[in-house]
């Protein structure tokens, strides 16, 4: 996408248009920091070591029921209170588990489990339903695509047709279980990626999307996303792959999907509608809270290249 054109501007003026994101009123009322109801650490809005909200704010946010399980790998050295890690903790606890490297559980090779991390083999999402590869290379494309001044592995993209997203596979069950994501700076991600308990997992990548993360990385594209971002990503492509979007729902990160018919006789379907967009309760209420205060363009993490 060239960063200079309309549609990327608009994606930047507005970029959770169209999401149905709870509203943070109840976010936006504290005022101050308080203990934290297990480890009794001062917290402003949720506890990023224990993963639960502030005594006020519980039974006052939004809980997401999420349709894998998810595990998060965290380096140690990553900075707790800037991960976007605890966000989905804290959102989906039932769904969500946290780990800190080298602690990694063991997981059955068996297909049913995902590594979420550009490898040269990943695949898409979309080839997850398929089971078989109808494109060229994960990195055949990056290297007919890439930048000048990347690496192959700093770009956690795959450029598809639009037209290879027009096919919903009204399925049963998903093709799996359990996702894994690696939280850390992209440095980092690569010594935890070497462990072999994660080597042997298959893994797949994700579409295009800028991130609006404000925290910045030097060297990194805006193709990178934070963790809650790629998670929300990964989220979207496997429920509009698996059941298509609503009719009365619309974001322009699902409007280039096809819309489920209420007409079609698939009663198992679940249409999208905004299931997943809840995962950014606390990211869009910090998003706003620092462009109130600072300007969008003048942010080191929106200068990144788009291309």
């Amino acid at each position: 996408m060239n960063p200079k054109s309309p549609e990327a501007r608009n994606r930047d003026d507005k970029p959770f248009e169209g999401m149905i994101i709870t509203n943070a009123d109840e976010v936006e009322k504290l005022a101050s920091r308080s203990a934290c109801p297990r480890c009794g650490k001062s917290r402003m809005y949720f506890c990023y070591t224990c993963y639960v909200p502030v005594s006020q704010l519980e039974g006052r946010i939004p809980v997401c029921q999420l349709p894998i399980k998810v595990d998060i790998i965290k380096h140690r050295r990553e900075i707790d209170g800037k991960s976007t890690s605890a966000h989905a903790a804290v959102l989906a606890p039932h769904d969500v588990n946290v780990y800190t490297y080298p602690d990694v559980p063991e997981y059955t090779l068996d297909g049913r489990t995902v590594l979420l991390y550009p490898g040269a083999e990943a695949r898409t999402v979309r080839e997850l339903f398929t089971g078989k590869r109808n494109t060229p290379s994960y990195s055949e494309l990056l290297l007919a695509e890439l930048p000048s001044g990347y690496n192959v592995g700093t770009l956690m993209t795959k450029v598809l047709n639009e037209s290879e997203n027009d096919e919903i596979f009204h399925v049963d069950k998903l093709p799996i279980e359990r996702v894994v994501l690696i939280d850390s700076t992209w440095n980092q991600s690569r010594g935890i990626y070497a462990d072999k308990r994660l080597q042997r997992i298959p893994k797949i990548v994700l579409q295009n999307r800028a991130s609006q993360f404000w925290r910045h990385q030097r060297g990194s594209p805006r193709w990178y996303l934070s963790t809650i971002e790629a998670l929300h990503q990964l989220l979207l492509e496997i429920h509009l792959c698996a059941w298509g979007r609503s009719e009365s729902y619309n974001s322009f990160l699902t409007n280039h999907y096809p819309i489920h018919s209420a007409h079609v006789n698939h009663p198992h379907c679940q249409p999208y509608e905004g299931q997943y967009d809840n995962l950014l309760y606390f990211f869009k209420f910090l998003y706003e809270k620092l462009h109130s205060l600072y300007q969008h363009e003048d942010l080191l993490a929106y200068k990144r290249p788009m291309t």
